[in-house]
């Protein structure tokens, strides 16, 4: 069995590439995505498959900063008005999910034969799922800004920050309790104080310094200082003890806003594409077949098991915030395998002594296996869409006329409606809840079917025509994506919104 350090700094990067190039291609071609074509590379490539490589971890190591990229590139993708808009989903939703999945998952291994320690690790580490799994499908799929991709999103935004109390937890739990280097209270401090040092020198200081790189004109000039900005601020995170990808993401959403946002984006791009390639390789040699094999019922059962448990703890817990069955069923399948996270939490409670090797051995496997599970998961959502779904009332906007157009007929819709009816308009009511339009119509109203945050939906209901738009959705984030719609296709046209709904000010 050859070592990564056997392997010459020209051969090893010829490898990654030469095994990425023909596998993800197959993978792709039999619909299986390019996330399993990795995956499947590094097993064959790996100290169970050919020995090319056998230290996995150094791998990992360095394709961890695919993660970092990564969560910078969606940071620049949000902003912080988004982010607060989705703080129910990521404080409310993410922290429901990780705490029901747990409590579901932590029993097994006890049952097992574990301890209770081992077992509410294990439970816990299950609990997360894969943020560069999950993002990478989603963005392969273009449903990064479908609603079950921002709630996924949320969900996982949680998880990332959870691992850090998690750590905690492990060294609490430890029958060996390492001798602190500081009081809790300075590792507070700096984890708070590095939060706010990447948060001033991205209000103050990284626009300037990207405007003077600009006006140099040298475009590589401008890529070094992206990479700086990203590793900067993920190296400052790991420094005070807390999550390098944390890091990376504010910096991103802190420049969401800058003139420079498109080029950062467009510089990172190749960087986080490789390196993403190398993390999910990495998962692939991690895959210890040895185990596999001598523990394929068990690892099978596990896979299983964990898959269904976690689809439907999340499911539920996503009904039970309010998200429509299509947006939660969605959410609970892309969110159903264990995560990278995990890896590193198995790795620090076996050093801890909270958990035998052997068993932090065999989760590690399968959390691996239960990755490469979502790609087809995925693939059978729209089918058992397809099964679930009521019949959805014909889009017919014959007789839409109405003076105003009320977008959204929930309780507060309808005291709205009540009110401008007293005043003798005319409305047009929209909305895209099956149940709410049947009920609507056993008392008499009329509510067109159709979803409120498409332009085309708008245009065919009289937005165009009407005096005034009244929007009274239910949720603060999409009241504000059916807003930013309406604002910039009809800008002449007033829009009002319901304030209990938390959305953007009235105009």
């Amino acid at each position: 069995m050859a070592e990564a350090s056997h392997l010459t700094p020209i051969l090893a990067p010829m490898v990654f590439l030469g095994a990425a190039v023909i596998a993800v291609p197959l993978a792709k071609r039999a619909g299986l995505g390019s996330v399993l074509g990795y995956i499947a590379a590094g097993i064959v490539i790996g100290p169970w498959g050919l020995g090319l490589f056998g230290e996995p971890e150094r791998v990992a190591g360095i394709a961890e900063f695919g993660i970092v990229l990564l969560l910078f590139i969606i940071g620049l993708e949000l902003n912080i008005g988004r982010l607060w808009a989705l703080r129910r989903d990521i404080l409310g939703l993410g922290t429901a999910q990780v705490l029901l999945c747990a409590a579901l998952l932590a029993p097994l291994p006890w049952l097992l034969g574990h301890g209770w320690a081992a077992a509410v690790v294990a439970g816990l580490g299950l609990a997360l799922s894969s943020t560069a799994l999950v993002m990478q499908l989603l963005e392969e799929k273009g449903e990064l800004e479908a609603p079950h991709g921002r709630t996924a999103f949320a969900v996982l935004l949680l998880q990332d920050l959870a691992i850090v109390p998690l750590l905690a937890l492990v060294a609490f739990l430890s029958p060996h309790p390492a001798v602190a280097e500081h009081p809790a209270w300075v590792g507070v401090a700096l984890g708070l104080g590095a939060v706010a040092a990447v948060v001033l020198a991205g209000r103050y200081l990284l626009n300037p310094l990207f405007g003077l790189l600009a006006r140099s004109g040298a475009r590589e000039i401008m890529t070094a200082a992206a990479l700086l900005v990203v590793l900067g601020a993920a190296g400052l995170m790991a420094l005070a003890g807390l999550s390098m990808a944390l890091g990376a993401f504010l910096a991103g959403v802190l420049l969401a806003e800058s003139n420079y946002r498109h080029e950062l984006e467009a510089d990172i791009e190749p960087f986080r594409g490789l390196l993403l390639g190398l993390f999910f390789l990495s998962v692939g040699m991690s895959v210890d077949l040895g185990v596999v094999w001598a523990q394929a019922p068990l690892l099978l059962a596990g896979v299983l098991l964990l898959v269904a448990l976690k689809a439907l703890a999340t499911y539920g817990a996503a009904r039970a915030f309010g998200h429509p069955p299509a947006t939660a069923l969605r959410v609970g399948l892309v969110l159903a395998q264990g995560g990278e996270f995990g890896f590193v939490l198995y790795s620090a409670a076996a050093a801890a002594g909270v958990m035998a090797p052997s068993l932090a051995s065999l989760l590690v496997a399968l959390v691996t296996l239960s990755m490469a599970t979502t790609p087809p998961l995925l693939r059978l959502a729209p089918r058992l869409l397809a099964l679930c779904r009521r019949p959805m009332p014909e889009e017919d906007y014959s007789d839409a006329r109405g003076s105003v157009l009320v977008v959204g007929f929930g309780r507060f819709g309808q005291l709205v409606s009540q009110v401008l009816l007293r005043q003798g308009l005319s409305l047009t009511l929209l909305d895209n809840d099956t149940h709410r339009i049947q009920e609507a119509g056993r008392f008499g109203a009329r509510v067109h079917y159709g979803d409120g945050t498409r332009l085309d939906v708008l245009r065919a209901a009289g937005a165009g025509r009407a005096r005034m738009i009244v929007v009274c959705t239910d949720r603060p984030e999409v009241t504000d994506r059916v807003v930013a719609v309406v604002q910039e296709a009809f800008p002449e046209t007033p829009c009002r919104c319901v304030p209990m709904t938390g959305c953007t000010p009235w105009r």
